[in-house]
């Protein structure tokens, strides 16, 4: 058996291109090798037991947040709460972790919007990171909702929307690829008008211009998969470093191998060496 691929370093999470289907690379090192080209092919992931802090570069026996060691994990503002609780954010009382980050960062426009990854859900991200966001998600189908001036406001919209529709993928469900069909364009009027009244009050608030419905056209996404695994079985480096099997797909951060899935992202600051396999 002859590799084809064989590239060591650190493990990043996998860039991916809005094409059809999403076109996909896992980016070791100084690499990006395109993945697409090798389904059906034997691909391994060997772990040597070093994570490195993707910030300061830091040995760490632990990653927190994907990536980061601890002291970066309590000190940056991307490792905060209120990055996974926008309406959390407390920039506005001065006490940012770094302001000049929070600038660029959360008091930019962002987009609320629907996305059909196992079922329909609301999600937010900047204006910059559509669609990237929604591949990451593994989303079929996503539609812009509401543009809003700052990721303070965007929490609060979708704490408005999650009395009505959940705002967490479903991930095993989604690397099954059982999805339900959904009309996003619909359900964006329906949901507008479900919080109509939350939009109204968040307005008199923080001004009419701070949110902004839109009736943009949604993007439909398909991935590159050949078999849809059955079973959910998960590879975890942690536990075993040595990961290997034919490459049947590739979704959301997930390599869908026939002996398991793994997500790419999870495991962002590994040392791995990244072979694929020529029979």
């Amino acid at each position: 058996m002859s590799e084809l691929i064989d590239v060591t370093g650190r493990l990043r999470k996998m860039p991916a291109e809005a094409l059809a289907p999403v076109a996909y690379s896992i980016s070791v090192g100084d690499s990006r090798v395109p993945l697409n080209e090798f389904l059906g092919k034997r691909v391994r992931l060997d772990f040597d037991g070093v994570i490195r802090c993707i910030n300061c570069d830091r040995a760490t026996k632990k990653s927190f947040n994907q990536g980061y060691c601890y002291p970066c994990f309590r000190k940056l503002a991307a490792c905060d709460s209120c990055i996974m609780s926008p309406e959390k954010c407390h920039y506005h009382l001065g006490t940012c972790r770094e302001p000049e980050w929070g600038e660029t960062h959360c008091m930019v426009e962002h987009v609320v919007y629907l996305a059909n990854s196992s079922g329909l859900k609301v999600g937010i991200t900047r204006g910059s990171q559509v669609p990237t966001r929604w591949i990451d998600q593994g989303a079929v189908d996503a539609i812009p909702m509401v543009r809003v001036a700052t990721r303070y406001i965007a929490g609060l919209v979708e704490v408005a929307c999650k009395s009505h529709v959940a705002d967490r993928t479903n991930w095993r469900a989604m690397l099954k690829g059982d999805v339900p069909e959904l009309n996003l364009a619909d359900e964006r009027q329906r949901m507008l008008a479900l919080i109509a009244d939350d939009l109204s009050a968040l307005r008199e608030t923080h001004g009419q211009d701070a949110i902004r419905e839109v009736d943009e056209d949604g993007l439909g996404l398909s991935y590159p998969v050949d078999v849809w695994p059955e079973k959910i079985k998960t590879h975890n480096l942690d536990k075993n470093p040595e990961v290997e099997g034919v490459l049947e797909g590739i979704k959301g951060q997930y390599l869908i191998l026939d002996t398991g899935v793994i997500n790419i992202r999870k495991f962002t600051g590994y040392e791995v060496r990244f072979r694929v396999m020529d029979d």
